[in-house]
């Protein structure tokens, strides 16, 4: 615990003009970032007499060891300078709303030829028109369903569309009028991009017109006794009132706005948000957060703006923002707030009518919202701490393990022979920490040998690290790079965990011994009778098939076992995939493309003359000798199918070229050089499967 007058700024040091400061700790970590209208103000509000401060202020300000600040000329470009440190830095002490999940919008590809309509989640792209979100995709789906009997905008994907348009037979949805099938030119590029941007006006809450249209169209259609067009128009009509009414109408002036509600107590605050187009409710969305830092209503009001509007532009910030509370300061925030949506934008409270009974409504579903949180966070935090319990207990540790590092070795009866590494903290994964590596020392099947060389690089490069920071000298970690992000390998765990048994159990903590580590915790699990095995020990450490220490601990195993044999599979894929063309220099994928398609094959490309190959657009003499060397020294594969047609080739690489052409592998791309992350990727995306799978030959 830092004592603040230890790093306190001297007098007349600090800037009495609006600004952002960070508040690092001992390892360089940003743990708390704020703004000020006025830094001096500010700052000497945190280094006053610590009996005096809220608790949460308290714990912060023992927890940093330093203080800095940058100046900015107005409190509008403070607001935007804290919103971007906190999403950089991810500050422990800060406000930050989680999303509980990942909310579907209906979305308009208006950046395409022929725009689409389809569900979307995720980061939002330009050029795409986006309505909600909505609390389940099925309802999305519903409304357009019934839309697309009045705007027959194209919905297929694009091998769909392109698949229609080659053999001139449009889909289901255009032979039963639900699409204007623009695939087989029923409708030009215009025209279906005019029922496009019709739909959007309605989906956005200009409903009237269209209804008004088609009533005229109806009744003209019945005078003139075209009684079957009049029915069609009818039962249209029929249509999109039945979709408006999906979302009942809530404010009568047709008020674009979006409600914030706050439901709070001591330790946590719940936000939902009702987002209102043309009177309706579109979407509704909510988050809760932990009150890390001592914060007003007001405060959480700010970072729940920042939060919805940070990555928002145009139209999605509306003209009116309803909130429980004002912020401290209200001007910089709506300023802000203008400049996202490119004209002003009314940040209030609501008082009476309408609106104040909606935000009532909004602030029901908050308080539910809080109170299911609870319920799930009470039963969660009290499952890890009693599984990090039993797993110290069951250890004999001096503490619970609040950092656990998993690893596992997975190849292809020897072959591709690679290694993960996963990291547990506090129960939870932390996948941002995974790390894998490619087997170097030997070739050959050896997972007790493997373990060793994986654990002794991993913790040769966390002593590099310390020895870099000078932490063996003055005791001062460096745990962090410069600007505040954690170095990689650099922290160590409280236990090492290892799948296997006795003998890579002992091949772990030999390696620990060899670098001089003595404070690490090192036990494996093996998976036959889930036995948990230590160092030294004759006998297995065997915990209740109930123990929440034992799934812990299966859970990390699994984790680890996935994350490696996902590695080890995309090796295999590549390795699969290689062509004698990888191993000409300068050559690239372009070229390559264009080698196979004028030639066909590998095979006919080897058997080419050195001018036939300069044939090629971009293909010189000195590179056409290059790959007529590199075809001749690759000797001929195997007879193989072609995966594509089942055809049995006469070479192997005329196989491999027609996999290329037609398989598409949802795969990590990984390159033969690339061994710890270090270098590469630290925490990939990784799909979820079964940590039996292929456990045989495929480990």
């Amino acid at each position: 615990m830092a004592d603040p007058s230890s790093y306190r700024p001297k007098p007349g040091q600090i800037p009495d003009s609006p600004g952002v400061y960070k508040f690092r700790d001992e390892h360089r970590r940003v743990i708390y970032v704020g703004k000020a209208k006025s830094l001096r103000q500010r700052l000497a509000s945190y280094f006053q007499d610590l009996s005096g401060l809220h608790p949460r202020t308290r714990t912060m300000v023992t927890t940093a060891a330093s203080v800095e600040w940058t100046v900015v000329s107005t409190e509008v470009e403070a607001l935007q300078l804290e919103y971007s440190w906190i999403k950089e830095f991810d500050p422990r002490f800060n406000v930050k709303y989680r999303d509980d999940k990942s909310y579907p919008y209906l979305a308009v590809t208006m950046n395409e030829q022929f725009p689409r309509v389809q569900v979307m989640r995720g980061q939002k792209k330009k050029g795409v028109r986006y309505f909600g979100p909505y609390g389940h995709a099925w309802a999305i789906r519903d409304t357009v369903d019934l839309l697309l009997r009045v705007f027959p905008v194209r919905t297929c994907s694009a091998g769909v569309f392109k698949n229609a348009a080659r053999t001139g037979r449009p889909c289901l949805l255009g032979y039963i009028g639900k699409c204007s099938a623009p695939c087989v030119g029923r409708v030009s590029p215009e025209e279906h991009r005019e029922l496009a941007e019709e739909f959007c006006d309605f989906m956005a809450g200009r409903t009237g017109t269209y209804i008004r249209r088609l009533e005229s169209r109806m009744t003209d259609a019945a005078e003139e006794m075209e009684y079957e067009r009049a029915a069609r128009l009818r039962d249209d009509i029929e249509a999109l009132k039945k979709a408006m009414e999906k979302s009942a109408v809530v404010l009568a002036d047709a008020t674009d706005a979006d409600l914030i509600a706050l439901a709070e107590d001591e330790l946590e605050a719940a936000v939902q948000i009702f987002h209102v187009r043309g009177g309706r409710v579109r979407g509704q969305r909510g988050w809760v957060t932990d009150k890390v830092e001592a914060v007003t209503t007001g405060d959480l009001v700010e970072h729940a703006l920042q939060q919805l509007y940070g990555e928002e532009t145009g139209d999605s910030v509306p003209k009116e923002v309803l909130v429980p509370a004002l912020p401290e300061l209200v001007e910089p925030v709506q300023e802000w707030l203008a400049e996202r949506r490119g004209s002003n934008v009314s940040l209030r409270i609501p008082q009476r009518g309408d609106k104040k009974a909606l935000m009532e409504t909004v602030q029901r579903n908050a308080l539910q919202a809080l109170g299911l949180h609870k319920t799930k966070r009470a039963s969660d935090l009290t499952t890890r701490s009693r599984a990090l319990e039993e797993i110290a207990e069951a250890l004999d540790l001096d503490s619970a393990p609040l950092r656990i590092e998993c690893y596992d070795i997975s190849h292809l009866q020897g072959d591709d022979v690679v290694a993960s590494m996963v990291v547990f903290e506090d129960g939870l994964a932390r996948k941002s920490e995974y790390r894998r590596f490619q087997i170097k020392g030997f070739e050959g099947q050896d997972d007790v040998r493997s373990m060793h060389e994986v654990i002794t690089r991993r913790f040769r490069r966390y002593i590099a690290e310390k020895e870099k920071t000078g932490e063996w000298a003055d005791g001062e970690t460096g745990l962090t790079e410069e600007d505040g992000r954690p170095k990689r390998f650099a922290y160590p765990p409280q236990l090492v965990v290892v799948d296997g048994g006795q003998p890579q159990v002992a091949a772990a903590k030999r390696a620990l011994d060899e670098l001089g580590i003595d404070d690490i915790a090192v036990c494996g699990l093996a998976k036959r009778l889930e036995e948990v095995w230590v160092p030294g020990e004759d006998d297995p450490v065997v915990l209740p098939r109930t123990s929440e220490g034992l799934y812990l601990l299966q859970r990390v195993r699994d984790e680890a076992h996935r994350f490696a044999i996902t590695y080890q599979r995309a090796k295999r894929a590549r390795r699969f995939r290689a062509s004698p063309l990888d191993d000409v220099p300068g050559l690239g994928e372009t070229r390559k493309q264009a080698l196979i398609k004028h030639f066909g094959s590998v095979k006919k490309l080897r058997s080419a003359t050195i001018d036939q190959i300069c044939e090629v657009p971009g293909i010189g003499r000195k590179t056409a000798e290059a790959i007529t060397v590199a075809l001749a020294q690759a000797a001929p594969a195997a007879p193989a199918v072609n995966t594509a047609t089942g055809e049995i080739m006469e070479d192997a690489t005329d196989a491999t070229d027609a996999t290329d052409a037609t398989d598409v592998t949802d795969v990590t791309d990984v390159t033969d050089a690339e061994s710890e992350t270090t270098a590469g990727s630290a925490g990939e995306p990784v799909s979820a499967g079964s940590s039996d799978e292929r456990r045989g030959q495929e480990r």
